[in-house]
């Protein structure tokens, strides 16, 4: 009975193929769109947190304003830190080094330069390829060295910037190491981690005639109490400040999960725009099957004559809603699957500092599936019960 039941179904819908692709548009749209739009959110919340997790979820960022007169100086932080080993592995002042980049007469403009401490290369998980890092006799005496990316040995040196120098805004500094490539595509490495240059922090505030740093990272021993360890720093800087306007702290797991967060809103008012389709499909269900009944009245009189059961007639109409509304979604799927993976190729030409993918999710496929298919069965409800109430007497006249 059920065999014979979508045997006919499959016979109606292949009787008008046209007629039948066309009310499928909608399901079929809606399908791919929804498809697309997770996949495009999962492509960009899995990006994110690759470039979180190179830089590590167990660091902690403290921007120091100041409040009035009050400030904290850097032998102030270290010693907050230094209290409380437990909870705290290491810390180094952080500070951006202003001023244009140049090897010879050629200006590097996208290159970040950056003051740190002898430890903020193995906090963000640098290795050094070729020479040495930054020491703290470095740090000491002021000097005017500096620590270079893959990217600026490759290209402005040939691949062998140690013992070379670089200009930096009005100074020049002599290149004692480099660091590995953390970008494997070359041609991916302008602006990216693999473009910056690093040099003692304490040079770095000499230079921008800067007392004290104004930014810190800190590396939390146990990723599990980074919200005891960014209470103990607020209320240090607190008691220092007595004001939350003098300070800022906050964690890149906490900066992570706010733009997953904020991605994630996207996806859900865009996939329920999506899905509007998907209604739109089910009322072109529905009219077409209005359609049908009225054109196969006499044939749903001849059954009825025959001995059929309205559940019968209501079980074809049915069948044949959900039939088409499903073979509407196989086909959105397909092409949802197609899109992304064109999508997968166009993406790195176009988005060269970012690598991310669409990859559409088993969930969002089963969930927009079922959405289709039930789509079918409601929308194609009441035009499958008008024609199992129908008259036999009635349809076998109608002409």
């Amino acid at each position: 009975m059920i065999y014979e039941t979508f045997r006919q179904a499959f016979q109606n819908i292949w009787s008008n193929k046209f007629r039948t692709f066309l009310t499928m548009l909608g399901i079929i749209i809606g399908e791919m769109a929804v498809i697309v739009i997770v996949g495009l959110g999962n492509g960009m919340t899995q990006s994110i947190k690759d470039s979180f997790s190179d830089m590590g979820t167990n660091l902690l960022s403290v921007q120091i304003m100041g409040y009035g007169s009050r400030s904290i100086t850097v032998q102030e932080m270290y010693d907050v830190v230094e209290s409380r080993p437990d909870l705290f592995s290491s810390i180094s002042p952080t500070g951006t080094l202003s001023g244009t980049v140049k090897v010879d007469t050629t200006s590097y403009s996208n290159t970040s330069v950056k003051g740190v401490s002898e430890e903020y290369l193995s906090m963000l998980g640098y290795t050094v390829a070729q020479g040495r890092g930054i020491n703290y006799v470095d740090l000491t005496d002021n000097k005017k060295i500096c620590v270079v990316g893959a990217y600026i040995n490759r290209v402005a040196y040939g691949g062998n910037a140690v013992g070379q120098t670089i200009k930096i805004g009005a100074n020049k500094y002599t290149i004692v190491g480099v660091l590995e490539a953390k970008v494997t595509n070359t041609s991916e490495q302008e602006g990216s981690n693999d473009d910056m240059i690093f040099v003692p922090y304490t040079t770095a505030l000499r230079a921008s005639q800067s007392s004290t740093s104004d930014s810190y990272a800190i590396v939390v021993a146990d990723e599990n109490k980074l919200s005891e360890a960014k209470t103990v720093i607020e209320n240090a800087l607190q008691e220092k400040f007595h004001s939350e306007n003098g300070y800022f702290v906050t964690s890149l797991s906490e900066m992570m999960e706010t733009m997953t967060s904020m991605i994630n809103m996207v996806v859900t008012i865009l996939t329920a725009i999506a899905a509007i389709s998907l209604l739109v499909g089910g009322i072109g269900i529905m009219n077409i099957m209005m359609v049908s009944v009225t054109e196969r009245t006499r044939e749903i009189g001849i059954r009825k004559a025959l001995g059929a059961k309205e559940r019968t007639i209501l079980g074809l109409f049915v069948t044949e809603a959900a039939t088409t509304s499903a073979l509407g979604g196989a086909l959105g799927i397909g092409l949802g699957y197609l899109i992304s993976s064109l999508a997968n190729k166009i993406l790195p030409m176009i988005l060269t500092d970012l690598e991310m993918t669409v990859t559409p999710s088993l969930a969002s496929v089963v969930v927009a599936f079922s959405i289709s298919v039930g789509i079918g069965v409601l929308f194609g409800y009441l035009p499958a019960k008008r024609a199992a109430r129908l008259n036999p007497i009635e349809a076998l006249r109608y002409d």
